[in-house]
């Protein structure tokens, strides 16, 4: 299985994306590559033999392993943002069946996945983000998503580990955005009489003094 799974993340970094594809880079470079990779035989499986292998392997499972090797390189704490998106895993639909959908936190300091899950149909990105907070360290860090993660258990879940939040709101969500607007304004306001009361302000055109000069 470590052969078969480094031919695949070889093949597939060499932009080779299909079983077909994969099944034909092992065999283009031929035995070197084989008994590099760990085929005591020096011969590469075939596209067959690569669906009937990587069938046996759990996505779950799988996903769960390469985010342990990919946590155990990384400090998460030295992360200050962490972005949640959704997208459609490309290649993955079949005619009319649908595709699968993901959710990945992705942390651009080290550009990296850090864990990604499957959206089912049982489900939408709402709860895959919740189960994925649930399986990540945001403390001390920022995390973002689009207009659909802007949830209010979400929100508390990144509260509630040590993280802050910053969600995209659209219109779907007036009464929310009014807060928003009437939040800003207020601050907007507020800083503006602090400006024109401050003892630092210029009076009657003379020049501003600095802090040092206050009082004397």
């Amino acid at each position: 299985m470590p052969a078969v799974m480094g031919m695949v993340a070889l093949a597939m970094l060499m932009g080779r994306k299909s079983l077909t594809a994969i099944a034909r880079f092992g065999r283009q470079y031929g035995p070197a590559l084989a008994h590099a990779l760990g085929f005591r035989r020096g011969k590469t499986p075939s596209t067959s033999t690569l669906s009937r292998t990587l069938r046996q392997i759990d996505p779950e499972d799988l996903e769960a392993l390469l985010t342990r090797w990919l946590t155990g390189r990384i400090d998460l704490t030295t992360l200050d943002h962490i972005a949640i998106d959704g997208k459609a895993l490309r290649g993955s639909r079949d005619g009319e069946v649908p595709g699968h959908h993901l959710v990945a936190a992705y942390a651009p300091k080290v550009q990296a996945v850090l864990a990604q899950i499957r959206v089912d149909s049982k489900t939408n990105e709402h709860k895959a983000a919740l189960e994925l907070l649930g399986i990540l360290s945001v403390k001390g860090a920022v995390v973002t998503g689009d207009a659909i993660f802007c949830q209010r258990d979400l929100s508390e879940e990144v509260v509630d580990a040590g993280g802050d939040y910053i969600w995209v709101v659209k219109d779907n969500q007036s009464g929310l955005e009014i807060d928003i607007q009437a939040g800003l304004a207020f601050e907007f306001a507020a800083r503006s009489i602090a400006a024109a009361t401050s003892p630092y302000r210029p009076l009657n055109g003379a020049p501003a003094r600095s802090e040092g000069q206050i009082g004397r």
